[in-house]
């Protein structure tokens, strides 16, 4: 199937890709970095997958979530009547539970599934039985329940069954992860499940602020990063897949599964400009928890408790989204620096003061340490925030961000009386700005660029204005935002750098879709710039891009006119809330 084809269920712990055909083909637990028991995404059915539908195995006729919530219902049209399949992950009581409710609308359909469970994304063919009825599969520490309302026979190292629903009927199955040490789990009642998530979206929906144009976008974008949050700790996770290709059939596949402090803060932004403080509030003390410690050990990203090992392995026995390989776990950028989180961490720090959390000592103490290390580092050549595997550059949006590490440290003293040497921030804030408009500015074509003394475009660069570091109505603003039009677009979408074919820039082989955040801060940049008509026709364009139930990857190619990258991806559904909100 296509990325665009699958949609996400999940009770904020994990995720699940549901396909278009009533094929869950992804599944982690019990966190959404876990090892995946169905990995069928990655390779094909004999490697974990679930499949319930009609016989034959037709696509659904039409799918959508229920109202506003994360409910999935696909239907069927079938020579013998419809029926529905709903789809959903509740709320997490004891152990994390799959419910599939198939509900008969009119006639009767003749329905099928499958389902094979394949540990260790894959890997480890679990030992089955059948207990009271119920399947259990265990492979080292994993177990799992399956409780069907119809029999199901063993063969070929899966299980299946035919039957048939009528019109009125429902039948529910459960697919239930536990340790396999523990006892059997207490079995979960559907329907009242089905009642307790729909009410939960529903209150949580009940609280967002926005009420502009584009409301069902932007609910939807917010009910995908709520999804992605890890609710014990407050974590956020980039996307919950990993080594989705950026170019099919290329090496451009990457572990999303982890908190990046910079997607992070973004959604953080999104969420406090929805109204929704104590996700800011979860998040601000996940985020003093993972960054405690000194300085200079600062990462990038990190697990989603915390934890700061994130070893990079290719899964070689799976081969790949369309034969896309490497499949990698874990993600090697863990290491690199990266000098635009500090930026972003301040910028998020202060949001998070502004839109009225309680101060906190610990967290400015924090911040002051953070500073103290820019203050002696902001000069160095880093990887950037596209996280290329090529050289270190002096990048210009890196340097950017380091200004605005110091400009909101500023702001906090001045608004919120913090102590600080802020006559000495200020000495580094105007150090930093006019190196980067000597550096890093190409009088001649009258534009930024990625790095000092490069030819290079960078679409991070249309955060220029957005983080305050220029006017909207500057020259060097209106002539970067030109340039990236011209050098940076196909199709009128945005690609994020020049990929050049030596490799130079980002160390790797291949190309890549356009970037959907790159395309939405163009929009963005347009509102701010005056050119309301032209963001706006960009920004409908990009809505189009979203699938059947309104979810975006990480990329668009629009060579294939497929979405590409890991799905879905919160660095695309952030831009979009906040062009939405530019634009109303």
């Amino acid at each position: 199937m296509r990325i665009e084809d699958y949609a996400l269920i999940g009770d904020m712990q994990s995720a699940a890709l549901v396909g278009r055909d009533g094929s869950i083909d992804w599944l982690c637990l019990p966190r959404f970095d876990s090892p995946a028991c169905f990995a069928a995404l990655l390779g094909g059915e004999r490697n974990g997958h679930w499949w319930l539908g009609p016989t034959g195995r037709p696509s659904a006729t039409r799918r959508r979530y229920r109202g506003e919530t994360l409910v999935l219902e696909s239907e069927w049209d079938t020579e013998g009547g419809t029926v529905r399949l709903i789809d959903f992950m509740p709320p997490r009581h004891a152990n994390p539970d799959v419910v599939r409710i198939v509900e008969g609308v009119s006639g009767t359909v003749e329905m099928s599934t499958q389902i094979r469970v394949r540990f260790d994304y894959g890997r480890i063919v679990p030992w089955v039985r059948r207990t009271n009825g119920h399947l259990q599969a265990i492979g080292g520490p994993d177990s799992a329940w399956l409780h069907a309302p119809v029999p199901l026979k063993g063969g070929d190292y899966a299980h299946n069954a035919t039957f048939e629903v009528s019109a009125g009927q429902r039948l529910a199955f459960i697919f239930t992860w536990h340790p396999s040490h523990e006892p059997m789990p207490v079995e979960i009642d559907p329907e009242v499940q089905l009642a307790e998530t729909e009410g939960m979206w529903a209150d949580w929906v009940a609280r967002c602020t926005y009420q502009g144009p584009w409301r069902e976008a932007v609910v939807r974008s917010l009910i995908t990063l709520k999804a992605l949050t890890y609710s014990p700790t407050g974590g956020i996770v980039a996307a919950p897949t990993t080594s989705l290709p950026e170019n099919i059939g290329g090496v451009r596949n990457w572990d999303y599964r982890y908190c990046w402090l910079r997607d992070a803060t973004m959604t953080l932004e999104a969420l406090i400009d929805a109204g929704y403080l104590e996700e800011a509030e979860s998040w601000r003390a996940w985020l003093l928890r993972a960054i405690a410690g000194r300085a200079q050990d600062l990462q990038i990203m990190y697990g989603v408790a915390g934890e700061r090992r994130l070893p990079e392995v290719e899964v070689g026995w799976l081969p790949g989204y369309e034969e896309s390989r490497p499949v990698r776990i874990g993600n090697a950028a863990v290491d690199q620096l990266q000098l635009d989180v500090y930026g972003e961490v301040m910028n998020a720090l202060y949001m998070s003061r502004i839109s009225g959390l309680a101060p906190d000592d610990r967290a400015w103490a924090i911040q002051r340490e953070l500073l103290d290390y820019l203050e002696t580092h902001w000069e160095d050549p880093d990887e950037g925030l596209w996280e290329v595997r090529g050289p270190r550059r002096h990048f210009v949006h890196s340097k950017v961000m380091c200004w605005v590490a110091f400009d909101r440290a500023i702001r906090q003293v001045e608004r919120f009386g913090r102590t600080g040497p802020a006559d000495g921030w200020r000495k580094v804030r105007d150090r930093i700005h006019a190196e980067v408009c000597d550096r890093g500015f190409d009088p001649e074509r009258g534009t930024f660029t990625q790095s000092y003394g490069s030819e290079e475009l960078d679409a991070a660069l249309l955060m220029l204005p957005m983080v305050g570091f220029l006017p909207p109505d500057d020259p060097r603003v209106h002539g970067t935002i030109a340039a990236i039009e011209r050098e940076l677009s196909v199709d009128g979408f945005v690609l994020r750098y020049p990929v050049s074919q030596d490799n130079a820039v980002d160390g790797l082989p291949g190309d890549e879709g356009a970037f959907l955040a790159c395309s939405f801060w163009l929009a963005e940049a347009m509102a701010m710039t005056g050119r309301r008509d032209d963001a706006e026709r960009l920004f409908e364009r990009l809505l189009a891009l979203r699938n059947d139930v309104g979810l975006l990857a990480e990329e668009f190619d629009p060579r294939l006119g497929r979405l590409v990258g890991n799905f879905p991806q919160a660095f695309s559904h952030v831009p979009l809330i906040h062009t939405a909100r530019a634009l109303s």
